[in-house]
């Protein structure tokens, strides 16, 4: 919840703190409060439903892009959040790498490109050599509390101030990596473009839709996944430092950031001094593991005894302790999976449910705008009977001064009642 302090004191919704000091959001009209993962659920949930009817066919796997300077915790979270949302998550894919692939697709030229992504909340700057079907990302930073709203926070407190020096220094943080061939945007405003241009010196490449080109090179790595795209190397980067704290507080590096994904990297640490009486362990050798989603695992092993112990670092979850979770005999780590595994299969439940609510409510308003277009149609078509010679005197509508299926409204009845109307009315 610290962590968020200053942005919680900004948005429209509430933001509280559970019992476990978790961030959840207030639902005041359903009287819950909810995790991220869940709202994050409920976007990819829409997504997927509209995707599904655009295509005709079923979506249950996808590729979910990332800011490039998103953490473990935040990539897991993710993770949980299409989980949530009944999909299988075949990769997590750095946003700026994405551009990449969509504006080197099936490009043979080597070149050293400058990606930069300004969004509304988050900033990623990243160099790659792209060529041949090879994409390696040769070094990426980034900020994830920078963005449009931080252009926008200022201007709502003076509009006559002018602030181009945020993204001119976050650029010069990375002026070293500055000498690349073309420079692409995605998603970035036509007054920070001129930055930019005027701080590179080079022309923008703007060959593919900067609003699109991320989901376009998602779908690229989709499609090299699933086999049906080929001759395509993508070689990402770990954006952060990973190491252990070490006598005196120090962090000692395990992984350097910009290392290239996916890696695997160990260290042997021992006792700070000879002779030591007591220590909680000798000798230690510890394995760093990060795959291709930027998910880290830890091994660490006991090299007096043999003892080996590994983990995959979730992070902090969010995701509330379900009170039913049935009591696990298991200790440690094996507890923690069965807890993070029920509720998460709790959450798919719920999703699901609102999924299915969202759907009854479409079909209802489908089924009254049916309705109301078979009414107009028939009245339409009774006052053309009418108007014609020959017309019986004193037709028109049936005892009752009912014309076919009643008029529905807003206040009317439900789907299921208007569909009965309907069917009989046909």
């Amino acid at each position: 919840m610290s962590e968020v302090g200053e942005e919680a004191k900004q948005v429209s919704y509430t933001v509280v703190r559970d019992d476990n000091g978790n961030v959840k959001l207030e639902c005041p009209a359903m009287g819950k409060q909810f995790a991220a993962e869940e709202i994050s659920a409920q976007v990819l949930r829409k997504l997927v439903d509209d995707a599904s009817k655009f295509l005709n066919d079923k979506v249950t796997k996808a590729v979910v892009t990332v800011p490039a300077y998103f953490n473990d915790s935040q990539r897991t979270a993710t993770k949980d959040a299409g989980r949530i949302a009944g999909l299988e998550v075949l990769r997590i894919i750095n946003e700026p790498t994405a551009a990449s692939l969509a504006y080197g697709f099936e490009k043979k030229n080597n070149e050293t490109i400058l990606v930069f992504d300004l969004g509304g909340g988050t900033f990623d700057v990243s160099v790659l050599e792209v060529g041949d079907g090879v994409f390696e990302v040769l070094s990426t930073s980034g900020d994830t509390h920078l963005g449009g709203d931080d252009f926008d926070k200022p201007l709502q407190m003076d509009p006559n101030i002018l602030i181009p020096h945020l993204p001119e220094q976050s650029l010069k943080s990375c002026s070293d990596l500055l000498d690349s061939d073309p420079c692409w945007w995605v998603n970035t405003d036509a007054a920070v473009q001129e930055l930019v241009r005027r701080l590179t010196a080079k022309e923008p490449n703007v060959s593919v839709n900067p609003d699109e080109v991320v989901l376009l090179g998602a779908a690229v790595q989709a499609g090299v996944l699933a086999g049906d795209v080929s001759d395509i190397v993508l070689l990402d980067v770990t954006p952060l430092s990973l190491g252990l704290e070490t006598l005196g507080g120090v962090m000692t590096k395990i992984i350097p950031r910009n290392t290239t994904l996916p890696t695997s990297k160990s260290e042997v640490f021992s006792t700070a001094a000879d002779g030591q009486t007591s220590v909680e362990i000798n000798v230690l050798q510890v394995k760093f593991d990060i795959d291709a989603n930027g998910i880290l695992s830890v091994t660490a092993v006991d090299k007096g005894t043999g003892k080996k112990q590994d983990i995959t670092i979730t992070g902090a979850s969010t995701l509330p302790t379900d009170e039913t979770c049935p009591p696990c005999a298991d200790k440690g780590r094996e507890i923690k999976i069965k807890q993070i595994r029920f509720r998460s299969e709790r959450m798919v439940k719920e999703a699901e449910k609102f999924a299915k609510e969202d759907k009854e409510k479409r079909d209802a308003i489908d089924t009254k705008n049916q309705a109301d277009s078979v009414v107009y149609q028939t009245r339409e078509q009774l006052k053309e009977l009418g108007d014609k010679p020959g017309a019986a005197p004193g037709s028109g509508p049936a005892p009752g001064g009912s014309t076919g299926p009643s008029e529905s409204s807003d206040k009317g009845p439900d789907g299921d009642v208007i569909d009965a109307d309907f069917t009989d009315s046909k």
